[in-house]
């Protein structure tokens, strides 16, 4: 039985709005942000919106909420999603992807954390170490890239020049052999020579 949350979060999927326009989509994402529910589907996409602040969602005992579990068993959550697209390699033997996308500052960087903090805590003890190398990279990649000097633009005074491809590599059974991280340059129009 699906984990239901009562109407006081609002609507935990987008496609259950009576009406779907932008104020009520706005409504309900205001509501759900107010109650610390900072991700809401849209289908089998999440929408997050960025708290900036800490908040207890992550962690051990989350991990074990949304571990094993189907998509729409829980309320909306990356750790949902992160585990969606692990089942769906193992069980077709493909390769899946999780886009994550947003403007500066909406919380890219971390959402990619707890991606990786996910698939670490759920794969063989023994091949953590490679999720958890991916991630490592992924930071210190960050203070590299900014250190070349971000841009102002007009919702951000830092903005990142830089977008990344993080790809982590797993073997038959389902297992993190390795991965890599590609920096690319976003925006040539920003880089003064």
């Amino acid at each position: 039985m699906a984990e239901q949350e009562s109407s006081e979060y609002g609507k935990a999927d987008f496609v259950l709005l009576d009406r779907l326009t932008a104020e009520e989509f706005l409504a309900n994402l205001r509501v759900r942000f107010e109650k610390n529910r900072i991700y809401t589907y849209i289908g089998e996409v999440v929408v997050s919106v960025n708290p900036y602040q800490q908040i207890d969602q992550y962690g051990k005992d989350m991990i074990e909420h949304y571990k094993g579990r189907e998509l729409y068993e829980r309320p909306p959550h990356l750790y949902a999603i992160a585990d969606a697209a692990y089942k769906a390699m193992k069980r077709r033997a493909k390769d899946t992807c999780i886009v994550i996308s947003g403007e500066s500052g909406s919380g890219k960087t971390e959402a990619s954390k707890y991606i990786m903090q996910y698939i670490a805590a759920i794969t063989n003890p023994g091949q953590r170490a490679e999720v958890e190398s991916v991630k490592s990279t992924l930071l210190k990649s960050n203070c590299i890239l900014e250190a070349f000097g971000n841009a102002k633009t007009n919702r951000n005074d830092n903005s990142s020049r830089f977008g990344k491809y993080m790809d982590i590599n797993f073997d038959f059974k389902g297992d993190p052999t390795g991965g890599h991280i590609n920096n690319y340059l976003l925006e040539k129009s920003r880089v003064i020579v």
